[in-house]
């Protein structure tokens, strides 16, 4: 079995690949690096799922220790609406890098497996740093199985996120909230 360095963003997403690389006589190694994720409980939740998990199919996790509210935000902040470019490519430059710096021929990322990223540019990244870092990037199409691993991560009783993990993107989750109580509140008079 190859091994393959596969970037974890969290437990539902990897049930979306893990049995699919290890059909393909792939031996997944997860790789916890994901500084874009806020706030820390969120990013305390989400990583302590995947290692409760992998610790139940014997799957070794890497993690790359990183909360980085602060450097994500600096990164962004110029150009908020398109966040998504810098988020992937920092993570993604930095699993490459760890692979070679490991040992490892292919990396991957679970990121392929939601139907709520943008593909392209996921793969395209993964492409680029492969190539600068001397790493394949596996590119898989994992979005067919993202329904039955989410219905799975549901039966197991994984932490189920509600948005992808920036501030930004939970900011966004709320909006049809926000817009709700501003109608609500603007038609009370205070007296």
């Amino acid at each position: 079995m190859e091994k393959v360095l596969l970037h974890c963003c969290c437990a539902p997403c990897s049930l979306s690949c893990i049995n699919t690389l290890r059909e393909d006589n792939m031996d997944p190694v997860a790789f916890w690096y994901n500084p874009n994720i806020h706030p820390w409980k969120e990013y305390q939740a989400r990583r302590d799922c995947l290692l409760e998990y992998a610790s139940t199919i014997h799957m070794e996790v890497r993690i790359q220790e990183e909360y980085g509210l602060i450097d994500f935000v600096q990164h962004i902040i110029c150009d908020v609406n398109h966040r998504c470019t810098y988020c992937y490519e920092h993570r993604l430059e930095t699993t490459a890098r760890y692979a070679a710096e490991h040992g490892f021929q292919y990396f991957t990322t679970t990121l392929l497996a939601s139907i709520y990223q943008q593909h392209d540019m996921i793969s395209e990244a993964g492409q680029r740093f492969g190539k600068q870092y001397g790493v394949t990037f596996l590119y898989r199409d994992f979005r067919p199985y993202f329904r039955a691993g989410n219905n799975e991560a549901r039966t197991l009783k994984f932490y189920m996120q509600k948005y992808c993990g920036c501030i930004f993107s939970e900011a966004e989750r709320y909006q049809k909230q926000i817009k709700r109580d501003k109608e609500k509140f603007s038609e009370l008079s205070i007296k």
